[in-house]
């Protein structure tokens, strides 16, 4: 899609059929930051990661990595061996999402005190 020079800048960005919608949708969804979270270090199978992310289930964890194959964030590799196994690893675009994920979750656990009595106040002044 060619950017419209008719339209102010930084405008393209926001439409509704703008790529970058379902991109931002993609990473900035829990299940697959936790996934890219999870293989950060090393890759993983498919069972190594579902029993790390607790609560996820076998549906949308293989929906979320089908996503993250797609749009190049990580890799899927066929194991051959006595028992087949699919293992997955992070592409460089996947491991290029790990310093901005970091400043996210940092900003994130130092700020939580604070989010939490925000809450607490609006839940207090809506309820009361």
């Amino acid at each position: 899609m060619v950017k419209d020079t008719a339209l102010p800048d930084g405008y393209f960005e926001f439409r509704s059929d703008c790529p970058s919608r379902v991109i931002l949708d993609q990473i900035a969804d829990k299940w697959s930051m936790m996934v890219l979270a999870v293989l950060h270090r090393e890759p993983q199978r498919f069972n190594a990661i579902k029993r790390r992310l607790e609560g996820v289930t076998q549906r949308v964890l293989t929906h979320t990595l089908r996503k993250l194959e797609r749009n190049g964030m990580i890799s899927r590799t066929i194991i051959d061996g006595r028992v087949l196994g699919v293992e997955y690893a992070l592409t460089p675009l996947g491991r290029s999402l790990h310093e901005p994920f970091a400043a996210l979750f940092t900003w994130t656990t130092a700020s939580m005190a604070e989010i939490l009595q925000h809450q607490q106040s609006y839940d207090t002044r809506v309820q009361g």
